[in-house]
């Protein structure tokens, strides 16, 4: 099933006149921040290459990034929560406190959020969620592609600072890559210590 408005025209049939889809980025890996995205698209949006970022490459996503964010009729957000914030409240509560953050950082409040994925509670606005989300909407879609470059972007500017975990390549992933570095550096400073790999290095021996 392709990307498409028909989740928001079926809330707008309903009387919810602004939609925002939202997902977030960064769930997975062992360092750095969680970020989300909340997008109002216009009314009559289509596009031929926008899905789940996931599905895209990354000049892909970079492209679409720059198309989305810079269009008028776009009404788009970014927050995140940090690996401090992940280790003190678990990632589920960090992406889903991103989640909000970004839904109120929108210039104009929506009616209704399509959420990726399960239910946020409580949450800013009415909302629903859409499992696979950002393989079914257009606003869900246009999120993911802005979280993940987001965060992308933020991790290649850490990776400057830590130059030996080469965060710029595997974003903080568990790839081997990382694990190496971990193994011969240990944590540095932006590693989420309550994420086993990282954990079972800050163990007494």
């Amino acid at each position: 099933m392709k990307c498409s408005l028909r989740h928001e025209k079926a809330l707008r049939a309903a009387g919810a006149e602004i939609i925002a889809g939202i997902d977030e980025a960064g769930r997975g890996p062992l360092a750095g921040p969680v970020v989300a995205a909340a997008v109002i698209l216009p009314v009559k949006f289509r596009h031929r290459v926008l899905t789940d970022s996931k599905q895209l490459s990354p000049s892909v996503r970079e492209e679409l990034y720059v198309e989305i964010t810079e269009r008028a009729d776009v009404v788009w957000s970014v927050a995140s929560a940090d690996h401090e914030e992940v280790d003190r409240i678990n990632i589920l509560r960090a992406a889903h406190q991103a989640m909000r953050r970004a839904v109120m950082a929108l210039a104009v409040m929506p009616h209704h959020t399509l959420i990726d994925g399960l239910p946020v509670r409580p949450f800013p606005t009415p909302s629903t969620a859409l499992v696979g989300g950002d393989g079914r909407s257009y606003s869900i879609a246009a999120a993911s592609v802005i979280a993940k470059v987001t965060r992308d972007r933020m991790m290649c500017a850490l990776a400057l600072h830590y130059p030996e975990y080469e965060f710029a390549q595997h974003k903080g992933y568990g790839t081997a890559l990382h694990l190496d570095r971990l193994q011969k550096h240990g944590p540095c400073p932006i590693h989420r210590r309550t994420f086993l790999p990282v954990k079972e290095l800050l163990l007494p021996l």
